[in-house]
């Protein structure tokens, strides 16, 4: 009997270890820039999979400045439960835990973390509680906040109320301007939403729903022309878009690889990579 039970423990552990995807006790050994994933070209993949990318919805990936925290959000497909995630780079490999709160893009000084209308500080062994970005601010409807190097905040306005529209709030002498919408070069088509602004404030990525595109959201981008306006939408393209939702695009702070997620409407979403190079083939010659 005693052999029997023994040899039921070791199956249900390897199958505990060999599942498609690994909880916090099964974590594999990570070591190297972008958990010691293959990178990719040009073509979109899959981040991460089984690892990061699992059966359930993933979205929402940032590093930090120096790559060496890693934030991704998930939710169970079966629960319906939301769960937040930080990969930690210590003692030469990367280590998983489960973060108590909601997570958002860190600024590029590292120091600041946004979530909606909202910011946690850096302390010495985490972050701080949720603190308000501004009295300006408390009654707008942000799903995303982006900052640039300049403290530019860039972000989107209104979805739940139907109003998608991307603003922008510059820090001026160290004063903070009031918010105001983009050109009509990014705010055409609805909804705009999930922005994303170049540290040096040289193009913009976000994700809209227009006639041009090819189903559902998609993702596009405008460069910054000499004059300081911005330069008309252009879509990512069909390696990039699908008949399904693209969105939430983000280039990692080292400037190699774009993230976005998708497909949404399946009902399992993805993280996904791509060489940044990908941008360049779309600047304007």
């Amino acid at each position: 009997m005693n052999n029997i039970c023994i040899s039921i423990i070791l199956l249900f552990s390897i199958l505990a270890f060999s599942s498609n995807s690994y909880g916090l006790d099964t974590f594999p050994v990570l070591e190297g820039p972008y958990f010691g994933q293959k990178p990719p070209g040009l073509t979109p993949e899959v981040f991460a999979p089984n690892i990061i990318s699992t059966e359930h919805h993933e979205w929402g990936p940032f590093f930090s400045p120096d790559m060496k925290e890693f934030y991704f959000s998930r939710r169970n497909n079966q629960s319906g439960k939301d769960s937040y995630f930080a990969l930690k780079f210590e003692n030469n490999r990367w280590h998983k835990s489960e973060v108590e709160h909601e997570i958002g893009e860190i600024a590029p000084d590292g120091k600041t973390m946004f979530y909606t209308n909202q910011y946690r500080e850096r302390t010495g062994d985490g972050w701080s509680e949720l603190k308000s970005i501004g009295p300006t601010f408390e009654g707008i409807d942000i799903m995303r906040l982006t900052t640039s190097s300049k403290g530019t905040y860039v972000f989107d306005d209104g979805y739940r109320a139907g109003k998608a529209k991307i603003r922008y709030s510059r820090l001026i002498n160290g004063e903070r301007e009031a918010p105001k919408p983009l050109s009509k070069e990014i705010n055409t088509g609805t909804p705009n939403v999930h922005p994303f602004i170049a540290p040096d404030e040289s193009y913009i990525l976000w994700d809209s729903k227009r006639d041009d595109g090819y189903g559902g959201l998609d993702m596009y981008i405008s460069f910054r022309k000499e004059d300081g306006t911005w330069g008309a939408a252009i879509n990512f393209g069909d390696k990039v878009n699908t008949s399904t939702s693209q969105g939430g695009g983000y280039v990692t702070p080292d400037g190699k690889y774009l993230f976005f997620n998708g497909p949404a409407s399946t009902g399992k979403g993805d993280i996904f990579w791509v060489d940044a190079q990908i941008i360049e083939t779309l600047r304007p010659k």
